[in-house]
């Protein structure tokens, strides 16, 4: 039996755990792997509910952190090293950037047969400034000469790799898109719909907006921000508005919020009084979140797959995203979203109006959704699909 040694960067909230979960938890019993991961930031919400749901033990590399350390750094990459001569794995496959680095070159220096990485996201472009962004880029094209294949997560995220960033040749990058458990999305949505909307006052006349994920830079929540208060000066509909998640961001867009003159609410306050704005923080119960939505939106300047919007459209909500990344390869843009250009808040602002006020063409992008991402997205394809990579690498060493 091949074994697999997985390593994430950390357990936090997100595709990637989802993705590195399913892949150790369903490989079997063809792939024994045994899962690494990092230790989670304090602003992030802790995801180990999703490996103990799947049985999954994982070891934790405390040094293995977000932030870059030369001294934690070189500690992680010779725990690694340890654990490769220990478990002798076939394959190691990396996701991530943190632990794309430390994990690849130790599986390179300890000779590992096959070695696999996933990008998730990139941080080429948005995160830092451009002398720090073509670090990182000479960094990933020295890595992928280490590498036997490069995993993409859309189609988008594969030419931007091979022919924006150069980081490799186009043929050394396959897409597999990530999988999920998304049955329930689809289960008693009605009785999970009353129950978010009790629960946090909603009107049945009132349009629930949502925009779930981490309160971070990259994800532009100022821009959501803005765009609501230009809803709420130009449509005379009742609108709520949740922002579900928390992180570095949280306390500048309290501040944001106050500016704009938005009326909200934290926590535990929804309960006490309803408000335009309310920020919730994290909620693990997602399917009861966008049970209770009428529209979920994303403003992020960079994305690879984001979830969110995988799960609103298996949740049949209606979308609305700036169009970065790998986003137009998740969604099937005017039917199953609609896009709009990157910081264009005029095109944005000037659609969620659109979705607001048009009930018929809110109704008609939210049904579309199941019917496009439930075996796209599904985590029996993501198995299937790595299987055959896994022994397509593994037979090519023969």
């Amino acid at each position: 039996m091949p074994r697999v040694l997985r390593i994430i960067n950390r357990f936090n909230l997100g595709g990637p755990t989802y993705n590195a979960a399913n892949l150790t938890k369903y490989m079997e019993p063809e792939f024994e792997t045994l899962l690494l991961g990092g230790m989670r930031d304090e602003t992030e919400d802790s995801s180990e509910f999703i490996l103990d749901n799947l049985g999954i033990s994982p070891i934790i590399i405390d040094e293995m952190r977000r932030e870059i350390s030369p001294k934690n750094d070189l500690i992680a990459y010779k725990k690694i090293k340890k654990i490769i001569k220990e478990f002798k794995p076939d394959i190691v496959h990396t996701h991530a950037a943190k632990a794309g680095t430390i994990g690849r070159l130790a599986a390179y220096n300890c000779k590992v047969p096959v070695v696999v990485h996933t990008f998730h996201g990139h941080v080429f472009h948005s995160y830092f400034n451009s002398y720090k962004s073509s670090i990182f880029k000479k960094i990933e094209r020295n890595l992928a000469k280490k590498t036997n294949m490069i995993i993409a997560v859309s189609e988008n995220q594969r030419l931007e790799l091979a022919n924006t960033y150069k980081i490799t040749a186009l043929d050394k990058i396959r897409v597999i898109p990530l999988g999920f458990n998304l049955s329930r999305f689809r289960e008693n949505m009605d009785k999970k719909r009353l129950e978010f909307r009790e629960t946090y006052r909603i009107q049945d006349d009132e349009i629930a907006i949502g925009i779930v994920g981490r309160l971070v830079p990259i994800k532009n929540h100022n821009f959501f921000l803005d765009a609501i208060q230009r809803l709420r000066m130009k449509s005379n509909k009742k609108i709520r508005v949740f922002v579900v998640g928390d992180g570095e961001s949280r306390e500048s867009l309290l501040t944001k919020a106050e500016e704009l003159n938005l009326d909200y609410v934290c926590n535990g306050q929804s309960k006490l009084r309803s408000a335009t704005v309310t920020f919730t923080s994290w909620i693990k119960e997602v399917d009861y979140v966008y049970a209770g939505m009428d529209i979920i939106a994303l403003t992020s300047l960079n994305e690879g797959t984001p979830v969110s919007l995988i799960e609103a459209q298996a949740a049949g909500k209606a979308i609305i995203s700036t169009n970065v990344g790998g986003i137009e390869n998740i969604v099937i843009p005017g039917e199953t979203a609609l896009l709009t250009n990157n910081g264009n808040i005029k095109e944005f602002s000037t659609k969620l109006i659109e979705l607001v006020n048009n009930d018929l063409l809110r109704e008609s992008i939210a049904g579309k959704g199941w019917d496009y991402v439930r075996e796209r997205f599904h985590f029996e394809t993501l198995v299937g699909n790595m299987k055959n990579l896994y022994y397509e690498l593994l037979n090519s060493k023969t």
